[in-house]
């Protein structure tokens, strides 16, 4: 296998995870740059169901090794596997979701092939410097207020995580043909110590924040403000996710499960709203792809307004009850 740009892909329930989808269409774009192949390993029992999706996503081979006990959570034997055939194929460049599961497993590889791991990326590009090509790992650092570019001149495979929604996710191209290989590998009884009792797949009931159109995103502003009562009406009214910023999770606003950003979730949707978010890049991070983003805040000089389309300098609790009236009043709600 001549693939120098791997995707360890995971499996969500029967199909290919999401963030794999997204990841696989990134590979092919790095690929392409390179003039190269992509390869997407997928692990377990089951795992020929995402082959067909891996390959209209962008893969040129799709690796599906299977054990009936190579389930995820006996991330050491992945490791394991994985580390044997990287060196035995010697990809560039490794790419996992940062999900608990690619971040577990990544870093169990990234040790066994004392080479570099750059967690959490918000963008990946291949450049050519010092005359060959490098993995750029772009990440946020200082405390949020700068993206930093990391690099890992000498050690081989580049390694890097990114989490669910930083990416699109490709369109489908359901005519690519592709390599699928099944591969048995061997895994001794004492690599298994873990035991499968029992899998649930728990949903939430509620829209997951990664497909919402529209998300109105609260910050510390609007805690201090006193003012979720309204944030919610303002929800209810453009039919909006609510979401916070970590001040608003530590609060108890929103849910963990809720928050936008580099420690959270990346959002796109067509609309978000934030309300009293500061704008620091620990938060804009998390929805660069938004179509458009309306800011309000009391500080004229937040960075917030850097990073939106449109800005209110205001008190939140003036500003967000006009903004419901008024947006009601236009929607005919």
């Amino acid at each position: 296998m001549t693939a120098p740009v791997w995707v360890l892909a995971e499996m969500a329930a029967d199909k290919a995870a999401s963030v794999s989808l997204e990841l696989t269409g990134k590979a092919r774009q790095l690929a392409d740059f390179l003039g190269e192949q992509v390869a997407a390993i997928v692990m377990g029992q089951g795992a020929d169901r995402a082959a067909g999706e891996l390959v209209a996503a962008g893969a040129d081979t799709v690796l599906l090794i299977e054990h009936p006990h190579l389930a995820p959570h006996h991330s050491g034997a992945c490791a394991r596997v994985l580390a044997e055939m990287v060196r035995e194929h010697m990809p560039q460049i490794v790419l996992a979701g940062a999900t608990p599961l690619g971040a577990d497993i990544a870093a169990r590889l990234a040790a066994r092939l004392e080479t570099g791991l750059t967690a959490h990326c918000l963008d990946l590009s291949v450049e050519e410097i010092d005359d060959a090509p490098q993995l750029v790992q772009v990440v946020p650092g200082w405390g949020g207020n700068l993206a930093l570019r990391i690099l890992c001149p000498e050690r081989r495979p580049q390694m890097a995580t990114v989490r669910p929604g930083v990416f699109d996710r490709p369109q489908p191209d359901q005519a690519r043909r592709s390599e699928v290989i099944h591969l048995y590998p061997e895994v001794t009884p004492q690599e298994l110590i873990p035991r499968d009792i029992e899998v649930v797949h728990q949903t939430s009931g509620e829209m997951p924040l990664e497909e919402a159109t529209t998300v109105v995103a609260g910050g510390w502003g609007l805690c201090c403000a006193e003012q979720t009562g309204s944030a919610k009406e303002l929800c209810s009214v453009l039919g909006a996710c609510l979401a916070g910023t970590r001040p608003a999770v530590d609060k108890g606003m929103v849910n963990s499960d809720r928050m936008i950003g580099h420690s959270g979730k990346s959002v796109s949707p067509r609309l978000l709203v934030t309300l009293g978010a500061s704008g620091a890049i620990h938060f804009t991070s998390g929805f660069l792809r938004s179509t458009v983003v309306l800011a309000v805040d009391r500080n004229p000089q937040a960075p917030i307004f850097e990073a939106c389309d449109v800005g209110i300098v205001g008190d939140l609790k003036e500003v967000l009850p006009l903004l419901c009236r008024e947006l009601a009043a236009a929607l005919n709600r």
